[in-house]
């Protein structure tokens, strides 16, 4: 599974705005089947906890809440990308069409 960081390098969408690039995705991700769903959602509690443990720690040391923050600005930067990736397989036929 190769990784997308930007939908600007996804093939078949370069040429499409932000705003369409993104409803093809929300499509393509809609398409997406259950396991693969819950994977994606696993890994998003994956990075999501740990700020709530954080948030926890605070009345102990407040760095921790410097911690949670931190974890709470990446949180786009390794999701949004896996969430990408993932959808690629399910983009419409015709942008797939035209991939190949």
């Amino acid at each position: 599974m190769k990784i997308y960081i930007s939908t600007r390098k996804i093939p078949g969408l370069q040429n499409l705005t932000l705003t369409e690039r993104m409803a093809i995705l929300e499509a393509a991700s809609k398409n997406m089947p259950i396991p693969q769903k819950t994977i994606l959602n696993i890994l998003k509690l994956l990075v999501i906890v740990p700020v709530f443990v954080l948030l926890l720690k605070v009345s102990e040391n407040w760095w921790a809440l410097a911690w949670a923050v931190l974890i709470l600005l990446l949180y786009p930067l390794v999701v949004k990308p896996l969430q990408y990736s993932m959808s690629v397989q399910y983009l419409p036929k015709q942008i797939n069409k035209d991939n190949e």
